[in-house]
């Protein structure tokens, strides 16, 4: 499947996460690109930011196979597409916490190792809580909305990551954004049943 202008960032994604694997490199997508994969494209991202231990001449070897070609230290760009691959170092994290799973989602184009839904909303209210990031608390709302996350497991690493009270202003935006989000309601009465004739 080649790779073209009309290719879409899940699709390169994949097409890079299945050449990597097939080699023997593991390699997961994080970032924006996550959050736009599992956003349904809420949110647009032109970087896949994929994390690796791979060498860059390892990478650089699968990355040919696809057309990409290597640009300043760890970025690889492709003629047809303006979709940019980055290979971020070892090891997958979310704020302080170390990630040991992750999620392969089958595609047309071939398997993609990404973060969960939970990992890529935490990763994303890292950004907010330790660099105070708004982009990124937006993000991670986008995620969550599309997403059923376990807010408990959340709320137990914001506290871990020692801003509970951050977690707090995120869940107050989520509630608030699922109820300007739910559908209104007329206020009308419903229409009567006619009565049958006596």
């Amino acid at each position: 499947m080649a790779i073209t202008a009309r290719s879409t960032v899940r699709n390169v994604a994949a097409q890079v996460s299945q050449a990597l694997s097939d080699a023997g490199i593991t390699a997961v997508l994080t970032g924006g690109s996550a959050v736009s994969i599992h956003a349904a494209n809420r949110y647009r991202s032109y970087d896949l930011d994929f994390v690796t231990a791979a060498s860059r001449r390892d990478l650089t070897a699968v990355m040919a196979t696809l057309g990409f070609v290597p640009g300043s230290g760890r970025h690889f760009t492709h003629p047809a597409t303006r979709l940019v691959v980055e290979f971020v170092a070892w090891p997958v994290t979310v704020g302080d916490e170390v990630v040991r799973t992750w999620s392969r989602l089958p595609t047309p184009a071939g398997t993609l190792q990404i973060l969960t839904p939970l990992q890529c909303v935490q990763d994303r209210l890292a950004a907010f809580y330790h660099w105070r990031d708004t982009q990124g608390l937006e993000q991670a709302l986008l995620v969550a909305q599309a997403h059923r996350i376990p807010m408990a497991k959340l709320e137990s690493w914001s506290q871990a990551e020692g801003h509970a009270a951050d977690f707090a202003e995120f869940r107050r935006r989520l509630r608030r954004s699922r109820r300007v989000s739910a559908p209104a309601t007329t206020g009308r009465p419903r229409p009567s049943s006619p009565r049958r004739p006596r």
